[in-house]
């Protein structure tokens, strides 16, 4: 069944920048075969409501003006609205060892959101419902799926009854890449450890960090006294972690939280790279596990602070791929793991 002139138009305006054919078909639920005879009579031949572009070899439609101001005079098809980042909720607290009468109290939400790459559906996972955008992009780079943010033509985050889907269009050639990596895991063995089929996928291939300029423990020190101040919803529900980049001189530049650690890192990695990352150092209020220093090299990430311990597989990690690790970092007081010789009073 074609879809409607009003649902194609409504789908649109959702891309500005316009849109892929195959990821169109995908919103629409249609094929790409049914899509483009829908296509063919609101087309620039026909009544002018969009233009179709090519661009590095795909198909990209988008509305002109006239299929702008169309549009508008019609009524988009109601989604579920985004998820708050906390629920009230009523509870009794104990306070010693006597029940108290009910009061409020706020709770982190997290909610299931799938990430699709160009309609192929890749990962979901737990996350609180905020900064998905940034979540998207700091995966994608992290986990090899892009090469950089020019990678990603667009993101688009969809509410649904079971929880969120975010739909990443990236390049064709990172979509390539991305069919031929899970090619390569079908038929393996899974052996269940952090999401991937095999024991040899765990750990990635990257090169070693360049040798970077020292961390400052008394811009350190600084920069952990502020953080907890840019944490909002965990001082609202004390359930968030955060992850948060500072620059040389210990200012807070960016914060992200979620429920997850590596979430709240994705998050944080994502919004840096909106532009050029400032020179600086992450501080994660976490314990430093193996993916946690992982995604950090596959950032460029040098130095990585938390406020709990690393893994031992963690900081063998760090080492070999020349980053700074620091663990137990509260106040005036660190563990150094690795590079002992990049700290200075």
């Amino acid at each position: 069944m074609q879809p409607t002139p009003e649902s194609v138009l409504a789908v649109l305006a959702d891309f500005p920048e316009g849109v892929s054919l195959p990821r169109l078909a995908k919103r629409l639920g249609v094929r790409a075969s049914t899509l483009l005879r829908a296509l063919a009579p609101l087309g620039e031949a026909g009544a002018g409501w969009l233009s179709v572009q090519v661009q590095d070899d795909e198909w990209r439609i988008r509305l002109t003006e006239a299929g702008r101001a169309r549009g508008g005079r019609m009524l988009t098809p109601d989604l579920p609205p985004l998820p708050q980042t906390q629920q009230r909720v009523a509870v009794r607290r104990v306070r010693q060892g006597h029940v108290q009468p009910a009061s409020d109290d706020l709770l982190a939400e997290e909610v299931p959101v799938a990430l699709e790459y160009n309609g192929i559906s890749h990962a979901t996972l737990l996350a609180t419902p905020a900064d998905l955008e940034d979540f998207a992009r700091g995966f994608s780079y992290t986990e090899g799926i892009i090469d950089g943010p020019a990678d990603i033509r667009g993101i688009d985050v969809q509410s649904t009854a079971e929880g969120l889907v975010v739909q990443l269009e990236i390049a064709t050639a990172r979509e390539v890449r991305l069919k031929e990596r899970r090619r390569a895991l079908a038929g393996r063995t899974g052996c269940g450890l952090c999401g991937v089929e095999s024991l040899e996928d765990v750990q990635r291939v990257l090169a070693p960090l360049a040798v970077h300029a020292p961390l400052s423990l008394g811009v350190l020190s600084e920069a952990l006294a502020g953080m907890r101040a840019g944490q909002a919803l965990h001082e609202a529900t004390g359930a968030t972690h955060a992850a948060a980049w500072f620059d040389s001189r210990g200012r807070l530049l960016c914060l992200r939280e979620d429920v997850g650690r590596h979430n709240a890192l994705d998050k944080m990695i994502g919004a840096t790279l909106r532009a050029e990352r400032v020179d600086g150092f992450a501080v994660v209020s976490s314990r430093a596990s193996f993916e946690m220093v992982q995604k950090s090299v596959a950032a460029g990430i040098h130095t990585l602070v938390a406020v709990s311990a690393p893994t031992a597989l963690a900081a063998r990690l760090a080492h070999d791929m020349g980053l700074l690790l620091l663990g137990f970092s509260r106040g005036q007081s660190a563990t150094v793991y690795t590079y002992p010789e990049r700290v200075q009073p």
